[in-house]
């Protein structure tokens, strides 16, 4: 059964209902350009209604100051959602001894190259890479061509993101083989806001493709 994460939760009524309707993992953004950042105050608090999901820790070029306030808040996973090198990443994990994806902005097939340099991920999150100005590396609901990973062997367990919803995300798991899919503004009713109709329409699409 496919794996899901739910990304940019920030009220605590909406983890709760995530975490219950079967998602695996719930992500919180720490990124301030993000209209889904949540404060490190404000994650303790919600960090107590994910249940049996597991709770994921988005980090856009984090220093270390900000590393271990966030490890010390119990996240088990951090997600790395910048321009982390292959040696920060393992330099993080070494740091931590945490469980560390990183995310790939993906337009077209070199992109993917680049994916087994990162040998020191637990997990990679295979993402559509931003529009060209953007004031952050995530969360902008765009997909990229899903056919770029029909012949791709995926070097370490993976996650497909990027302009996913309701509608297509059986499409998606069904033309990629992706074994988890992770989805934020596409379960939105407005940018920053998750519905929680939409949460659960994706999960049962998403668990039953």
């Amino acid at each position: 059964m496919t794996q899901v994460k739910i990304c940019g939760l920030t009220d605590p009524d909406l983890v709760r209902h995530a975490a219950q309707s079967g998602a695996d993992w719930i992500g919180f953004v720490f990124a301030e350009a993000s209209p889904r950042f949540v404060t490190e105050p404000a994650a303790a608090s919600l960090l107590m209604q994910v249940g049996p999901a597991r709770p994921v820790a988005l980090l856009v070029d984090p220093v270390d100051e900000q590393i271990d306030r966030i490890v010390g808040l119990g996240f088990p996973i951090l997600q790395l959602h910048g321009q982390e090198t292959p040696d920060r990443v393992a330099d993080i994990k070494a740091r931590t001894g945490k469980e560390i994806w990183k995310a790939i902005g993906v337009a077209e097939a070199d992109d993917l190259v680049r994916v087994g340099d990162y040998a020191a991920a637990d997990r990679l999150l295979i993402d559509a890479k931003p529009p060209k100005g953007a004031d952050r590396t995530g969360g902008h609901g765009l997909a990229f061509d899903w056919n770029l990973l029909s012949a791709w062997t995926a070097p370490r367990p993976w996650l497909l993101a990027g302009g996913l919803n309701p509608g297509n995300v059986a499409d998606a798991i069904r033309l990629t083989g992706a074994p988890a899919v992770d989805v934020s503004s596409g379960v939105e009713r407005r940018k920053g806001v998750k519905d929680r109709d939409l949460v659960s329409e994706f999960l049962s699409a998403a668990k039953h493709s």
